[in-house]
């Protein structure tokens, strides 16, 4: 991947000597225009290189390459062309983000060369990137499965929402799935912020006064702005702020943005937790997103479709009662864990990690709760069939 090279020039011979001459170095495809290149990157990419002519029919270099930016954003780019004049270096520099920019004619050796450092370019790129990302969802898993222990019946519900946002997003076709997720996981982190009876009010769809659904709406808002304090996290901090947002520009906040324009983590989101509020109110499955679609032009409805094949396939799960030595993290709590004191200690929907088995076993060796729980596997994940004890 890392040597995959896109060519774009309107001059077959140029391409062909770039071929003939590179291909024991890079993997080398062409493409005739900047509308095939585009095709290109979308059909045959990744690309760790695109080196585009400046001159070509009906798209030009600078043109191509703001375009070819946006589909693919981590690519590096270098621009070739015989027109040297200054204005034409500065706009591919600042408007196509340009790593190099190459006149022509240009010389195997030469491009060999600039083609080899963009390459090393791309690897410290998307090094410094995976890094970055591994971390930052590593840390939000950690912060987010000590809350849910925490404080169960608030936190506990994005475990949920966790599982159906990236089964959303990858029956849309979304990149980044990490950042699905991390909003999911952090979409209740503004609570920390309200009183705890508030919270708990509202997820049990008791009626708020104004003053507590003005509080309570702020939520998303304050959960956002301590989000976006971390690096590389502005779009999960947009979906956070936007979830209480329908698809119709209602809700919160109340401006201008609606429909597309409301960021697409959001619009999951929105479908998601009123989903769950839905289900802790006793709808189960299709009742409850039968209930949501009749909510006209409330959510966007490419999600809402998604959604419905991702819930029609986990309608096979199978629900099995367990002992808690044997809960692993390919399992989901099929019921709420209460204590025999009436306690809430895990909520359904909860992948049982190792954090949370071990909790739970611990409380069974203090007698606080019964050895056996129920819990569901997704079909066809592959997942031995447990047998109880």
């Amino acid at each position: 991947m890392s040597k995959n090279i896109l060519f774009v020039d309107d001059e077959s011979n140029v391409l062909d000597a770039y071929r003939r001459n590179l291909r024991k170095q890079f993997n080398i495809t062409t493409a005739t225009s900047g509308a095939e290149g585009l095709t290109a990157i979308q059909t045959q990419g990744p690309f760790a290189v695109i080196v585009s002519d400046m001159r070509m029919p009906e798209m030009d270099g600078v043109e191509f390459l703001i375009k070819a930016k946006s589909l693919a954003p981590d690519t590096i780019r270098m621009m070739l062309t015989g027109n040297a004049d200054q204005q034409t270096a500065i706009d591919a520099v600042n408007k196509g983000d340009v790593f190099r920019f190459l006149n022509k004619p240009c010389s195997p050796e030469d491009m060999a060369h600039s083609l080899s450092e963009a390459v090393k370019q791309y690897q410290l790129i998307n090094a410094e990137k995976a890094v970055l990302e591994n971390t930052l969802k590593a840390s939000i898993e950690t912060l987010a499965e000590v809350l849910s222990l925490i404080s169960p019946d608030v936190f506990g519900r994005t475990t949920r929402i966790k599982r159906y946002m990236l089964a959303c997003a990858k029956l849309l076709g979304l990149p980044n799935l990490w950042e699905f997720e991390s909003a999911a996981l952090m979409s209740q982190m503004g609570c920390v912020t309200l009183p705890e009876e508030l919270t708990k009010k509202a997820l049990s769809l008791s009626r708020l006064n104004e003053e507590e659904l003005e509080q309570y709406n702020r939520h998303p808002l304050l959960g956002a702005q301590l989000i976006a304090k971390i690096p590389r996290m502005e779009r999960v901090a947009d979906s956070i702020k936007y979830q209480h947002k329908y698809y119709d520009g209602s809700g919160s906040p109340a401006d201008a943005i609606q429909g597309e324009d409301i960021p697409i983590g959001a619009r999951i989101l929105r479908v998601l937790l009123d989903y769950d509020l839905l289900e802790t109110a006793g709808l189960r499955g299709n009742a409850a997103l039968e209930k949501l679609k009749r909510r006209g032009g409330k959510y966007d409805p490419t999600v809402l479709a998604a959604f419905e094949q991702f819930l029609n396939e986990e309608l096979g799960a199978q629900e099995q009662e367990v002992s808690v030595t044997q809960l692993n993290d390919a399992m989901i709590l099929a019921e709420d864990v209460i204590t025999k004191g009436g306690t809430l200690l895990m909520c359904k929907g909860q992948q049982t990690s190792e954090s949370v088995a071990e909790r739970l076993t611990n409380f069974w060796h203090n007698g606080a709760i019964d050895n056996k729980v129920k819990v569901f596997l997704i079909k066809n994940t592959g997942d031995e069939e447990v047998t109880s004890t």
